[in-house]
């Protein structure tokens, strides 16, 4: 039995393999890595021929609510962003705290980690608020190089922060462990961590920079405050709502909570939005993302009703757990590189069900790989990530430069990172703070 889920594992890294020296996307290696994996184990009668297309279209299904909250919670930034919500408010940053330089650094980290906090991906948050945010640290004096490596540390860490944390989602959804109690024990360490970024590499100020304010762009005509704020004010209202008068409203769930907050945003938008052309703009952008949580829920079934799953969930448990703490800084980032969110359930779950099983505190260790499995976003083969924050601050240098410019933040947040996973059951404390 051994031997034939060996042969299925290899056939599936030999197609995902073949795809990628085909120049696929991600997302058709990991369905191609499925589909072949699926036809191995039907080969070898693991499971039968005729179930593989059910297993397939159950996989797809695995997230279909991770897929729903991320588009709802997309379409929703979206919307302030067209409406100009954005613009002015790196606007009202820079006019407030401009001569104030530690301050205005902070303001624009919270800037970049909303949209990603929000939507679960870092790639929202450039796509969002990345090009206004680096016009802004340009005027700041701060390099092109530098912008870059702070907006790809931020938005990685804007993707692992609360209220949505797709790597954490997916691990809850694989090891039946309830998706609560992440506000404090990410939110802190998020911040934290941001914080000790943006003033570490966007504090010393190169005057060679031009600070010209005409870059910017001009501010939104009948835009103010309120009118950007309380569309936020309704969604986190909505989410405390039922944790503060748990028995008197209803849950929601974050999908309607976003559509309702994009409605409002609509609806006070001093432009006038066309709200369906939109959400189908939205979608397409999203497409590639949405196709990611599909292929990886299908790779997940497959794994598992052909003992891939199992055979992976063993070799981590004999593992020697000093070695496993060692290699894990290599093995997550480099995982999320290869696999996007499938590192997360080829890697991660098999990885709490163990660590869970010796005593290790699994929501905190799930939320010490969420800060590490946005690192590998600057990895090859994919570098979304690091690939758009090059794009959006304008920075045309080497690739291999802007990654050694990350280098401090990158191991501070690995470092934080191990930390809370080898000391979770003494962090447990987190989260009962965000129970």
């Amino acid at each position: 039995m051994t031997t034939q889920i060996l042969v299925i594992l290899a056939v599936m890294i030999a197609a995902y393999a073949a795809a990628k020296a085909a120049k696929l996307s991600v997302e058709l290696g990991i369905f191609a890595a499925a589909a072949a994996g699926g036809l191995a184990g039907a080969f070898l009668e693991t499971p039968a021929l005729g179930d593989l297309g059910r297993h397939l279209v159950e996989g797809s299904t695995t997230y279909l609510d991770v897929i729903l909250v991320f588009f709802t919670a997309t379409l929703f930034m979206t919307v302030v962003n067209e409406s100009g919500g954005v613009d002015y408010v790196v606007r009202a940053t820079l006019r407030a705290f401009g001569k104030t330089r530690a301050l205005a650094l902070l303001v624009l980290m919270i800037i970049v980690l909303v949209p990603g906090a929000l939507t679960g991906a870092g790639s929202v948050s450039l796509l969002v608020v990345g090009a206004p945010v680096a016009l802004a640290l340009g005027r700041l004096g701060v390099p092109k190089k530098r912008v870059a490596a702070i907006l790809f540390i931020v938005a990685g860490l804007s993707a692992a922060a609360p209220p949505v944390n797709i790597w954490a989602m997916i691990l809850c959804a694989g090891t039946a462990i309830p998706y609560v109690g992440f506000e404090f024990t990410l939110g802190i360490p998020v911040l934290l961590l941001g914080t000790f970024t943006v003033l570490v590499l966007g504090w010393k100020k190169d005057p060679a920079v031009s600070a010209a304010g005409t870059d910017l762009p001009p501010a939104p005509a009948g835009m103010s405050w309120w009118r950007v704020l309380l569309p936020f004010l309704v969604f986190f209202g909505m989410v405390a709502a039922y944790r503060v008068w748990p028995f008197a409203t209803p849950i929601f769930g974050l999908s309607l909570e976003f559509a309702v907050s994009a409605a409002v945003a609509v609806l006070l938008s001093p432009r006038k939005i066309a709200f369906l052309s939109l959400a189908r703009h939205t979608a397409r952008r999203l497409l590639p993302l949405l196709a990611t949580m599909v292929a990886v829920g299908m790779l997940q079934q497959i794994m598992t009703v052909t003992g891939v799953r199992g055979l992976l969930s063993f070799a981590v448990i004999s593992t020697p757990l000093v070695l496993l703490f060692i290699l894990l800084p290599v093995i997550i980032p480099f995982s999320e590189g290869i696999l996007t969110y499938g590192g997360a359930a080829i890697i991660g779950i098999p990885l709490i069900w163990f660590l869970d099983s010796i005593g290790f505190h699994a929501t905190v260790v799930i939320a010490g790989l969420s800060l590490l499995w946005p690192l590998g976003d600057g990895l090859p083969p994919t570098a979304l990530i690091g690939r758009l924050s090059n794009m959006v601050s304008g920075y045309e240098g080497s690739y291999r430069d802007f990654l050694r410019a990350t280098w401090l933040p990158w191991t501070v947040i690995t470092a934080v990172a191990m930390a809370m996973i080898i000391f979770s059951s003494k962090l447990a404390f987190l989260v009962k703070w965000s129970m």
